[in-house]
């Protein structure tokens, strides 16, 4: 599996992927109506070309010309010193084949280089990826809910993991 850093022209992969990804891994959690605004306020090409230039690098996962997975992290987000995970998201048919930790792996290097003393991120509370997180080493730091539009929120936990 070949991990690597996605440019602009690669981004149709990463909203490829995400339109294959996100409806398994929300569907018991969101709404088909929020989902469908998620994917288009997120995932649209324009707003993944102004992620890029808010300085989030994307990664893509790769093998023999298949795309499985996507993460998208941001070295000293805030000033913090901290780097943030803000995706990462792998075809449902990978899931539990260590792909996931492979990309973290690759931001948690990243952050490292940048001198970042830790990775965190934002996570459905309702999600069972948090599992994978506590897995790796991510505590759940505080909870926050995050207004998006339409009435939707993102009822999420922060986590971090110390590097």
């Amino acid at each position: 599996m070949r991990v690597f850093a996605a440019d602009k022209s690669q981004l149709h992969i990463v909203r490829d992927l995400a339109y294959k990804i996100w409806p398994v891994a929300y569907e018991e959690i969101l709404s088909e109506a929020q989902l469908d605004y998620m994917l288009e306020n997120f995932y649209a090409i324009p707003a993944l070309e102004e992620q890029m230039e808010k300085k989030h690098i994307f990664l893509l996962a790769e093998e023999n010309g298949v795309f499985y997975g996507f993460a998208a992290y941001e070295v000293n987000c805030n000033a913090t010193g901290k780097t943030k995970l803000h995706k990462i998201y792998v075809m449902p048919e990978t899931q539990g084949k260590g792909l996931g930790k492979l990309l973290l792996s690759e931001i948690e290097k990243a952050a490292l280089t940048a001198g970042n003393s830790h990775v965190f991120l934002n996570v459905n509370r309702y999600n069972s990826a948090q599992d994978f997180y506590k897995r790796l080493g991510f505590e759940i730091i505080y909870q926050e809910d995050i207004e998006i539009g339409q009435g939707y929120l993102m009822e999420d936990f922060v986590m971090e993991k110390p590097l």
